[in-house]
């Protein structure tokens, strides 16, 4: 019953406060209907095919055993934009889940959305990297990718996406991005670096932001799982490990990072043993702003966080996210 309360609620007070700030596909989604059920995203023109638009070549997948992340097999794939031109470095898009992240019928479409946006101008020359997570083999073993997982997950997901450490934030800047990068030419500036995913993939994409801005200073946040997934107490003489749930107190204990952020969640989201996911992706808002606001209150120079965030009203589900990917793209290249 609260829980359904409090949709209506946050449903009333974003259609009075923040309508003003969606885009027109947003606005779309969000305008009544009598049709329109919780959660029901169309996608705009962004994410679909153009007859006009050069299309880009996706290859893979590859297969990639990590020294890093031991005892593993991933695969990951590579979106090269027809407009790349090998004197010229290209921007980068690393998208955790990778291979829900190309699937053509999928909520996401990351590939064809980055073609409309590069022929409009809107995205610089961007090559993308769709890495799944990895899965456990035998140690020394040539095990391969087991194929029968289709889109499902890998086995070794929630200990790399999960853990708030800057173990995959290593294994792709010290080892994915090396291999691309002597293929193609990419872009050494961190600010022409994006990372993203959804759910877990979301908290992996701000992690290695978090750990490693140096390397990567813009996310995508789909249904964050900013909740205790990784969390493991204490036990054999071993410290306590922490979950996702620790990002807000460590926001507002932390020097600002000079990131910018896109926060999408829905009021449906989960709610179960490991967290709240909506209240989880509010608590990550509040403590971002709040970082900005004390900074500013306290006139300390530096960088502030770039925020921006979108609610809806689905559940854990990517397709809100899918729609608004366009429009999360364009906002981050802004200057």
């Amino acid at each position: 019953m609260f829980h359904r309360l409090r949709t209506i609620v946050f449903s009333l007070l974003t259609t009075t406060l923040c309508s003003p700030l969606l885009s027109d596909v947003e606005s779309a989604a969000a305008a009544p209907s009598a049709a329109r059920k919780p959660g029901d995203y169309a996608l705009s023109a962004d994410s679909l095919p153009q007859l006009d638009v050069p299309r880009g070549r996706l290859e893979g997948p590859f297969l990639f055993r990590s020294r890093i992340i031991a005892s593993t097999v991933r695969k990951y794939w590579l979106f090269v934009p027809a407009q790349y031109e090998p004197e010229r470095p290209a921007s980068v898009l690393v998208f955790q889940d990778g291979q829900r992240a190309i699937n053509p019928e999928g909520a996401l479409r990351v590939p064809t959305v980055l073609e409309n946006l590069i022929h409009r101008g809107q995205l610089p020359v961007t090559i993308g990297i769709f890495v799944t997570p990895g899965q456990l083999v035998a140690p020394g073993s040539n095990e391969g990718y087991p194929e029968e997982l289709g889109l499902r997950n890998p086995n070794h997901r929630a200990q790399e996406y999960d853990a708030l450490n800057d173990t995959y934030a290593r294994f792709l800047i010290e080892e994915l991005l090396p291999e691309v990068g002597a293929k193609y030419r990419l872009n050494p500036d961190p600010e022409e670096h994006a990372i993203g995913g959804t759910s877990s993939g979301a908290i992996c994409a701000f992690t290695v932001a978090w750990q490693r801005p140096d390397a990567f200073r813009k996310v995508i946040s789909i249904i964050g799982s900013y909740t205790s997934i990784g969390y493991q107490p204490a036990s054999d003489g071993k410290p306590m490990v922490p979950g996702g749930d620790l990002y807000p107190g460590l926001i507002r204990k932390s020097p600002i990072r000079p990131l910018r952020i896109f926060l999408q969640d829905g009021s449906n989201d989960l709610n179960n043993e490991h967290g709240d996911w909506f209240l989880a992706n509010q608590q990550m808002l509040s403590a971002l702003t709040w970082a900005n606001a004390q900074a500013d209150k306290e006139k300390r120079p530096g960088p502030r966080y770039g925020i921006r965030h979108v609610w809806g009203d689905g559940a854990h589900s990517d397709q809100h996210g899918g729609a608004l990917l366009p429009e999360m793209l364009r906002w981050l290249w802004q200057k």
